[in-house]
């Protein structure tokens, strides 16, 4: 799905709501930005309530994990 933005001068833009929403993006939602060659990627950093009761992880890798996004926040 492709759609156009436009940037603000202070380097703002909006997500389109229907790309909000296909990808579960919401007010709060943490994004992480990169670049590909000459594009901008932005990547949903998925939330504990996203991850909750979707692992497989035992407790102490869950808990590993989390300390690993304690830092990077």
């Amino acid at each position: 799905m492709a759609k156009e933005v436009v940037v603000t001068r202070r380097g703002q833009t909006t997500i389109p709501t229907e790309i909000r929403r296909r990808l579960g993006i919401e007010e709060g939602s943490k994004l992480r930005v990169e670049t590909e060659g000459d594009r901008i990627v932005l990547v949903k950093i998925p939330s504990i309530f996203d991850l909750a009761g979707t692992s497989t992880l035992s407790r102490s890798e869950a808990f590993r994990q989390l300390d690993k996004l304690r830092e990077e926040g």
